[in-house]
């Protein structure tokens, strides 16, 4: 009987909005398209909150909350009369919310801890991501080692507009026992993306700025000199760097060495015609052909250059299989830690717009006319399937570059990254060839 009649009142006054809404046909229109609009947002305001357990650093706790939060907002729809009322006020929450999760990913986002075998942070390692002040400009740098003691590597990402912060992490973490390896966002990618203003981007800009993280790095570790690892548009930066700064540094060991980027690109073209043209894909072959060579302009880029560039990546991942080969920059760095959700937004559009703003200023660049000495050891480690920066150019500059050592070394099983494809083989040549040849300890 208390049931019913604690009902009774309920179903009354959803009688009477029934016949309020019979009455009114326009304001039903009108609460219909606000439920939709509503159940738009709730998909996607809904979305960060998802993503929040799967690929960011946030609490579970604080995660759970905010989906009860969702939920029972939801739940509120069904149990009283959706009026306009109730569902704008909904809505802005939902909005609400969903900010909220957004910016605790971005507060939360992190770089994990060196742990021992037994689960506990390592004394004395260091494993941080934070801002620096580079050239009036704040930028982002993960900081890891097991001994602040040890040698700096400063690993310079490829790109232009590339971000890599999971990746010496994730695949050279055993190089972590041996130096403090610090991974740079560049101006314009990841979380350093809004750094510098687009017109500000120049290759100058970006020398400038390794060259002040270098003494940043040296000055805060107090060490007389560090090693610096360029890989592709990195390895350009890194030649131009110890080029101008030779003292700052102890070697340069670079992976996937760009020398030329006009005819890189030129022979990256021939190649993808070649290979188009063996496996009978017509109308792709007849596409290149029309888009003619490189180089091409800031607007052609993504297009033209992108066409080459997946049938070249196709090519390297078929012939390519180190331990490591099975990475993916994409998936790996989209469910980092270390990205928030802004951030993971940022990294996607570094790849385009930095690329396209960047990569045009270097098509007058040719190391072996513009640096063709040296002044301190160089190691240059070449994938022997690496197409997108043909290994012809990296031998012809290692042959007639001079410096007082300079080794070549081969990765059989790797394409264009060979630190990330052959993990444990970088490791060893870094730590037994590079580190045992440079530190004045060892020698």
């Amino acid at each position: 009987m208390t049931n019913t009649l604690s009902l009774e009142p309920r179903a009354k006054a959803k009688q009477a909005s029934a016949r309020r809404q019979q009455r009114h046909p326009i304001r039903r229109l009108i609460t219909g398209l606000l439920r939709t609009v509503a159940l738009l947002i709730v998909i996607i305001s809904g979305l960060p909150i998802v993503l929040l357990y799967f690929v960011t650093a946030v609490p579970v706790f604080l995660a759970g909350i905010l989906t009860l939060i969702d939920l029972g907002l939801i739940a509120a729809l069904f149990y009283f009369d959706q009026t306009p009322r109730l569902v704008i006020s909904n809505v802005i929450i939902w909005i609400f919310v969903s900010m909220i999760a957004i910016a605790l990913s971005q507060h939360f986002a992190s770089t994990p801890p060196i742990m021992d075998a037994n689960g506990k942070p390592i004394r004395g390692s260091i494993a941080t991501m934070e801002a620096v002040e580079l050239n009036g400009s704040q930028q982002w740098i993960t900081i890891r080692g097991n001994d602040t003691n040890n040698p700096i590597l400063l690993f310079l990402a490829g790109g232009p507009g590339g971000s890599e912060l999971v990746m010496t992490r994730r695949y050279l973490g055993d190089l972590e026992a041996h130096f403090v390896v610090v991974n740079w966002d560049q101006p314009g990618t990841g979380k350093s993306y809004g750094a510098v203003p687009f017109d500000e981007l120049t290759p100058e800009r970006y020398v400038d700025d390794a060259h002040a993280l270098a003494l940043y790095l040296r000055e805060r570790f107090d060490k007389e000199k560090i090693y610096v690892f360029g890989e592709s548009w990195g390895s350009i930066i890194g030649v131009w760097l110890v080029q101008q700064y030779p003292d700052l540094f102890y070697a340069l060991i670079t992976t996937g060495q760009m020398v030329d980027p006009v005819e890189n690109d030129i022979l990256m073209y021939d190649l993808a015609f070649e290979l188009l043209t063996e496996q009978g894909r017509n109308d792709d072959v007849e596409m290149l052909r029309r888009n003619g060579p490189p180089p091409y302009t800031s607007g052609e880029l993504l297009g033209k250059f992108g066409a080459i560039n997946g049938v070249l990546n196709n090519y390297m991942d078929a012939h390519a299989h180190g331990e490591g080969t099975h990475h993916n920059l994409l998936i790996d760095s989209l469910g980092a830690q270390e990205y928030g959700l802004v951030d993971k937004v940022t990294w996607l559009l570094g790849l385009a717009k930095t690329f396209t703003t960047v990569y045009p200023q270097i098509y007058d660049v040719d190391l072996r006319m513009q640096a063709p000495r040296l002044e301190i050891p160089v190691y240059m480690i070449k994938g022997r399937w690496d197409v997108n920066a043909p290994n012809s150019l990296a031998e012809e500059y290692f042959n007639l570059l001079e410096a007082p050592h300079k080794e070549w070394f081969w990765f059989e099983d790797s394409a264009h990254t060979p630190s990330w494809d052959e993990p444990a083989h970088f490791t060893d040549v870094i730590v037994n060839t590079v580190l045992a040849q440079t530190q004045p300890d060892t020698q």
